[in-house]
């Protein structure tokens, strides 16, 4: 998108402080604001998510979805992910967390897999519109997404429990491939009830700028 986004300038800077505060480029400001101006005009009519106030979004949307980026670990230290690195982001709604993390990180694979139709051809033109050619939508249910072993990870937010996350989406991941889950308050009965075969890795408490809420990311693998 060549128009910049038409934001008060205090949204910017909410914006800007909560990248630094992540370890992250404000100049990734640009493109972020770009997705959340076309998020909100597609969101007048298709109703993309309930959440609608533009200050929210940057917490609420963009913040909390790039809380997870240190651990997404194909970063090189220039901060781009390793080409070929692939990621796919399951239930991801409006684009959420694949599309902030694809501006973050040039190179990373993106796949955003997503049942609903206007949900789908949203991130089509967001992804037509940002220039994200590493990113694509596979509209089909998680299930039914045919690409067995294809993928360094898998991720969700805010989509189901542990247990159901692998049961939908496990077979995606190649040998050695981990779900990136992020979860609220610590998931210990989910990660009780995880299925034979998969294990917890890692848990790690995240701070999302401007969010007074607990946050966590579960790194689960299969079981050696």
């Amino acid at each position: 998108m060549n128009t910049p986004a038409p934001f008060d300038p205090s949204l910017r800077k909410t914006l800007d402080d909560g990248l630094r505060a992540l370890a992250l480029d404000p100049a990734l400001s640009a493109p972020l604001l770009d997705y959340l101006a076309l998020l909100l005009r597609w969101n007048k009519t298709y109703n993309l998510t309930a959440v609608r106030d533009p200050q929210e979004m940057v917490s609420k949307h963009l913040l909390d979805s790039l809380a997870m980026h240190p651990f997404v670990d194909s970063t090189h230290v220039d901060g781009s992910a390793a080409r070929g690195f692939s990621l796919a982001d399951l239930g991801t709604g409006a684009g959420l967390p694949g599309i902030p993390l694809a501006i973050v990180k040039p190179g990373l694979r993106v796949t955003l897999v997503e049942s609903a139709g206007k949900k789908a051809r949203f991130m089509r033109e967001a992804i037509r519109q940002l220039g994200l050619r590493d990113v694509r939508v596979a509209e089909s249910r998680i299930e039914a997404v045919a690409e067995p072993g294809e993928y360094d990870a898998i991720t969700a937010r805010a989509l189901a429990t542990l247990p159901l996350i692998i049961e939908l989406g496990g077979h995606l991941l190649k040998p050695g491939g981990c779900l990136l889950a992020m979860k609220g308050v610590y998931p210990s009965d989910e990660i009780a009830a995880l299925p034979a075969g998969w294990a917890v890795q890692d848990v790690h408490p995240l701070t999302v700028p401007g969010l007074d809420a607990e946050r966590h990311l579960v790194v689960v693998g299969r079981a050696d």
